[in-house]
């Protein structure tokens, strides 16, 4: 994996409260992670950094489009989202991220990277399940919608060829 330079926030130089930073995310960003999930991305990202004495805390928020394939007829198209993140950064003797709010780095350190933070907050933020608006709407025109149609299971009517016996299993439901 790439470091992403861009991404580091040299934190030093830069004086006592709120400073913005701002990124334009596309599908180079993901593939430096080797994430391949998406087939493009138009991204904006602005990186709030509020430097105090003793600690800092960023706000990562997000909003754009990624351009992925639905799951149910693997037509690709772009889904809208927005994300938000919320971190807190500590001074201590060493490194620690175990706490997904809360990151601790040393002393000596000068810049943040937070390249891995955009990502996994991107990555979350676009649903497991990917369905095209036209699938959910029934715009959608597609060969696979209408297989999927001709495949599905009739409804079986009531009358016909059902065994007597269930008739009788069904009267020990409604006796009590």
């Amino acid at each position: 994996m790439m470091k992403l330079k861009e991404f580091f926030i040299p934190f030093s130089g830069l004086k006592l409260g709120k400073h913005t930073f701002e990124y334009k995310i596309d599908n180079s960003f993901f593939e430096s992670f080797e994430y391949q999930e998406f087939n493009g991305a138009s991204i904006a990202l602005t990186a709030l950094l509020d430097k105090m004495n003793n600690m800092m805390e960023l706000e990562l928020s997000a909003s754009g489009t990624v351009n992925v394939d639905c799951d149910v007829t693997g037509e690709a198209f772009d889904l809208p989202f927005e994300s938000d993140l919320h971190l807190v950064i500590k001074f201590g003797e060493e490194y620690n991220d175990e706490n997904d709010e809360i990151l601790i780095i040393p002393h000596g350190e000068y810049r943040i990277n937070i390249a891995q933070y955009v990502y996994e907050m991107l990555v979350l933020a676009v649903p497991p399940k990917r369905v095209h608006p036209g699938v959910e709407d029934g715009t959608l025109k597609s060969e696979i919608l209408e297989k999927l149609e001709e495949l599905q299971p009739k409804e079986v009517k009531e009358s016909e060829n059902i065994d007597p016996r269930w008739d009788d299993l069904k009267k020990l439901l409604t006796d009590k």
